[in-house]
């Protein structure tokens, strides 16, 4: 990994971080996390994700036997950025995004895929412009193999926007499914980047895997 320790991280430079990696954000470069399967709590499950400089910039925490319908997607610091609920009596997966500690008027939701026909698509991830009643909107197509860390997820205009791909060995040393990149750009976000690798990690992840 970058950095297993992270280095000293401020409130401000979290803050900074989350701005420019924001779809309003200014920096127009992709931005590069290192995902750690791996809470650093004890009997914790969940991600640690450090950024190209080795700094902490996500967390998840859940404690073993917590509830796992809910997720909860953290700053360095531990303030709450996402919280990522499992809809109840669903044919299919799906998970609603809050922004912070918030259950209502949800931001996006994310469905697993059951067209076969699409054999490529394994989620979509739909928005609600204003009132929660008015018409749904597919905003994000995700496709590829989460079990394989080989995902991209594309906006309306079929543009990638994330990817998730293997980390490179370092030192001929190979990293298992555990460590990998996620690949960020400017049009999507980081925090909802994130967002989507830990509900994609609830569907696809395996019985042995998840929280």
């Amino acid at each position: 990994m970058t950095k297993v320790h992270p280095k000293a991280f401020t409130s401000s430079d979290q803050q900074r971080f989350l701005d420019e990696t924001s779809t309003a954000g200014r920096n127009l470069n992709p931005v590069v996390l290192t995902v750690w399967k791996k809470s650093l709590l004890f009997s914790c499950h969940g991600f640690t994700v450090y950024d190209s400089n080795g700094n902490l910039v996500f967390r998840v925490d859940n404690y073993a036997g917590s509830n796992k319908s809910e997720v909860v997607l953290m700053d360095a610091s531990g303030r709450s950025l996402l919280t990522l609920r499992r809809k109840k009596a669903r044919i299919t997966d799906s998970w609603l995004a809050y922004d912070g500690e918030t259950t209502v008027n949800h931001r996006f939701s994310v469905t697993k895929h059951m067209n076969f026909m699409n054999a490529k698509s394994i989620a979509h991830v739909s928005t609600t412009a204003g009132s929660p009643k008015k018409k749904k909107s597919v905003a994000y197509e995700i496709e590829g193999s989460y079990a394989q860390r080989c995902c991209m997820v594309y906006d309306d205009k079929r543009r990638c926007v994330a990817e998730i791909k293997r980390k490179e060995a370092v030192g001929g040393v190979a990293f298992g499914g555990d460590v990998f990149r996620l690949v960020v750009q400017p049009e999507i976000g980081s925090t909802v980047a994130m967002g989507l690798v830990v509900v994609l990690d609830q569907m696809f992840g395996g019985s042995s895997t998840r929280f």
